[in-house]
């Protein structure tokens, strides 16, 4: 069994990172994600179809349209949009994913609320690429009040495992 905190210094010690729903509807965590891997110095890629621009800078349709191949992936998208994104990684070559759930890394907790695919996560497996399945960046870097509780009350409830 991976240890969470291993998977994310790995995941972390990437440089460029792809954050795939990034919204200008709402603030979301999605956005809270971009802004906290910008402001710790991260190359960044915004991705969302539907925008061409987000916090000033290009926002790109899909991963293959990014003009560099990021080295990790963050997604907060809805299950079905994981697995094309991990397909995406797989003919990319990227090697690091996170798939965003509020609720930790235990499946089937927040089912409508994770961008978890099981079926994404095994081919993630299958192709040599590490995944976070679960759990969410901001509960990790530089975290503010609320994502160090939900971090602590995930631990603390064994919501934090991973497989």
């Amino acid at each position: 069994m991976a240890k969470i905190d291993e998977l994310v210094k790995d995941f972390l010690a990437q440089k460029k990172i792809a954050v795939v729903g990034v919204s200008d509807k709402r603030e979301t965590g999605c956005n809270l994600s971009y802004k906290n891997f910008k402001g710790a110095g991260y190359q960044v890629f915004a991705v969302n179809p539907r925008i061409s621009t987000f916090e000033g800078d290009p926002c790109f349709a899909d991963l293959k349209s990014i003009p560099e191949k990021p080295d990790a992936v963050f997604i907060l998208a809805s299950p079905k949009v994981t697995e094309q994104l991990v397909q995406q990684c797989v003919d990319l070559g990227i090697k690091h994913v996170w798939m965003h759930c509020m609720m930790g890394t235990k499946p089937g907790l927040a089912a409508g609320m994770t961008s978890v695919s099981q079926s994404a996560v095994e081919m993630c497996k299958a192709n040599g690429i590490t995944v976070i399945p679960g759990s969410c960046p901001n509960q990790f870097l530089n975290p503010d009040g609320g994502h160090k509780f939900m971090r602590g009350m995930w631990r603390l409830f064994g919501f934090m495992s991973v497989n």
